[in-house]
């Protein structure tokens, strides 16, 4: 993004429908097969499966409904999901069989677009589309235990879809770029999440190899980007080989608040990186306001920590029980070059160690070597500073599910 002057090059395709009403009947199960599937047959039964999707595009599902794919299919097209559910019965799509997930592919704009709400999808792969893997444009849609690689972004989340839930699922290698070109300070792409909208919740992921070529930035990419989007919650998630962990910005007119970034994990061998990246008032994407980083576990010996510019506030970053180690600037703000305590972040109890500090370190944070187990595993070993050092939060679980109550917090995603 850096200042993600296209949000993004899909954003000018429109919603093709909104859904159509059908005529009320019970809900079932229907089931599709790449190999022995027929579009004629009644498609409630493994043995009467359908077979395109164009069949289940065109077929009027209704609260409650479950559309199953055969487990080692393939499909090359766009699943098109525009019929809603509710928040009782929600129109499910799942998996049947044994084998690998359920493949639908390029080359395609989109490989799965749902305009319908109260949709979940679990156990399907999207794979080499020219956009998303995964593109959100209702409410309340639920993607558990899906696969995106190879597109732009892994999961698009459009502006006005809302409430929608990424959870134990994988984005690895989502690695095009949709604007890459001479123009200066325009290229974008290389998202494991691009969120646009508000209220969203993206837990529990594997997110990796967001990572591309730029003729801007000479890199780009982003394991969840933000840009439009309010009070969405970024937890538990392990990201690694990508070249932002968050960036942060919004068009004029528009708001980027009050989002969180809690027990994460962020790795990386590539020859860049960045922890976060957001900016103030006098940023032509901002202000970014009330961003909440909370214990976070951060090790990129090639990159960078975080950063928080063009006005920086108090109001515009919080950083709480936060271990940072990079090889090159641990993290900036205003300040360090005002001198005025007003232009920093709100930051405290956090673990820092690299080769550049140009912020002001909180009373209760320090400078020393965080003893991580490895450059990849996070945990802490005996005698690390962030032993008791954070305070304490509503979170109830760090990142390797270990109940919290009771104990005196560490910083960073992992209680020792």
């Amino acid at each position: 993004m850096r200042k993600l002057a296209a949000v993004l090059t899909a954003a000018t395709w429109l919603i093709a429908t909104a859904g159509v009403a059908h005529a009320e009947r019970d809900p079932g199960t229907f089931y599709v097969d790449a190999a022995a599937g027929n579009d004629s047959a009644a498609g409630t039964a493994a043995a009467t499966a359908w077979n395109t999707l164009a069949k289940v595009n065109g077929f009027g599902f209704v609260p409650g409904d479950q559309i199953m794919f055969k487990r080692g299919g393939s499909w090359t097209g766009t699943l098109e999901l525009s019929d809603s559910g509710n928040s009782d019965h929600p129109i499910t799509v799942g998996a049947y069989g044994s084998g690998a997930l359920p493949k639908i592919g390029g080359p395609v704009l989109n490989c799965v677009f749902v305009t319908g709400s109260n949709i979940f999808i679990g156990d399907l792969r999207a794979s080499g589309c020219k956009w998303a893997g995964f593109e959100l444009a209702g409410d309340g849609i639920v993607l558990d235990t899906v696969q995106a690689d190879n597109n732009v972004a892994g999961v698009s989340i459009r502006g006005g879809s809302d409430g929608n839930e990424i959870r134990w699922s994988t984005l690895v290698d989502n690695n095009k770029m949709s604007v890459n070109d001479s123009k200066p300070d325009n290229d974008s792409g290389a998202f494991g999440v691009l969120v646009n909208g508000d209220d969203n919740k993206i837990r529990h992921n594997t997110i990796s190899g967001s990572f591309a070529s730029s003729i801007d930035y000479t890199y780009d990419g982003a394991a969840v980007e933000i840009f439009n989007g309010d009070r969405n919650y970024i937890e538990y998630n392990k990201t690694s080989d990508n070249d932002t962990f968050t960036e942060l910005g919004h068009d004029s007119g528009e708001t980027s608040d009050d989002n969180v970034f809690a027990y994460n994990s962020i790795t990386s061998t590539k020859p860049s990186g960045t922890f976060l990246i957001t900016r103030g008032a006098q940023s032509n994407i901002g202000p970014v306001m009330r961003t909440l980083a909370i214990n976070n576990s951060v090790n990129l010996p090639n990159g960078d920590g975080w950063s928080c510019d063009q006005g920086c506030g108090p109001d515009i970053l919080k950083l709480r029980n936060n271990i940072v180690k990079v090889g090159k600037k641990v993290g900036y703000d205003d300040s360090f070059d005002t001198g005025n305590p007003a232009d920093a972040a709100d930051e405290d109890r956090g673990v820092y160690q690299g080769s550049v500090y140009q912020f002001t370190l909180g009373a209760h944070s320090v400078k020393a070597d965080p003893l991580y187990t490895s450059a990849t595993d996070l945990r802490l070993k005996a005698g690390s500073p962030a032993i008791g050092r954070a305070e304490n939060s509503n979170y109830q679980y760090d990142l390797a599910d270990k109940d919290l109550t009771g104990l005196t917090r560490d910083s960073g995603a992992y209680q020792r």
